[in-house]
């Protein structure tokens, strides 16, 4: 029996862990989103390659299959959704 609660804690302890490690880089990802975003509303060039990145670890935690998964964003993304929220042609 205390065998089956060894594992059983293991397997808690690595899913706490993901869980972990995904709202790291999910705060990461949103920070790097508000920054492109910020830099469309002033007319500034932007890349997407930090939210991407990071969106590719938080896909590669997700195969372990309790990670939701995240897309990729592209720069057209971005500007649709400054356009629709804030109604600022960019």
């Amino acid at each position: 029996m205390t065998e089956v609660h060894k594992e059983i804690t293991k397997h808690s302890n690595r899913q706490h862990q993901l869980i972990k490690s995904f709202i790291a880089l999910e705060r990461m990802r949103e920070e790097y989103i508000d920054e492109a975003v910020q830099r469309c509303l002033q007319n500034k060039p932007f890349s997407v390659d930090k939210i991407n990145a990071v969106t590719e670890e938080i896909n590669q935690l997700a195969k372990e299959g309790i990670i939701p998964t995240r897309k990729h964003v592209t720069i057209e993304m971005v500007k649709e959704y400054v356009q629709r929220k804030f109604q600022h042609e960019v």
